[in-house]
């Protein structure tokens, strides 16, 4: 029997998958769960164009994220910090850069996507790395300068 899961199924397959079970399998135990439904016409029609929507959501969703990489290189966030002899007394994190870009450009980005490898603790420019989608990282260039 024909049936699409509803449901990941251990050892059987992927929610929206179509998979072929004994019929015993299928009324006694995956239908009373609702963790699968028949296949029919219909109802494979509808697993397509839930398919086929999510397909158009994550290809709108990796073309907004390299043209906000493409908005970030171009830009340059400046950080003001107190120092001590070119040393800072804090360091400059993820959090604080995200603060950053949001006052300066209002560009809302969430600080576990900025991968610094060390915190920022000295003055000068830096290229960070902002992982904005799946295969898509951006770099935002980084000014910490001497508070004023």
């Amino acid at each position: 029997m024909k049936v699409i899961l509803l449901q990941d199924v251990k050892s059987q397959g992927k929610k929206d998958q179509i998979i072929n079970v004994s019929d015993g399998y299928a009324v006694n135990f995956l239908f009373p769960r609702k963790l699968a439904a028949p296949a029919d016409k219909q109802s494979i029609a509808a697993v397509e164009r839930r398919k086929a929507a999510e397909a158009k959501q994550i290809a709108e969703d990796r073309a907004a994220a390299k043209e906000l990489a493409t908005r970030l290189d171009s830009l340059l966030v400046k950080i003001p910090s107190s120092a001590n002899q070119g040393k800072l007394y804090g360091a400059i994190t993820a959090q604080d850069i995200a603060n950053a870009l949001q006052q300066d450009h209002q560009i809302e980005i969430d600080k576990r996507k900025i991968i610094l490898k060390d915190p920022i603790k000295t003055f000068g420019n830096f290229d960070v790395e902002v992982k904005l989608y799946s295969e898509v990282v951006g770099v935002i260039h980084v000014l910490v300068c001497e508070k004023t």
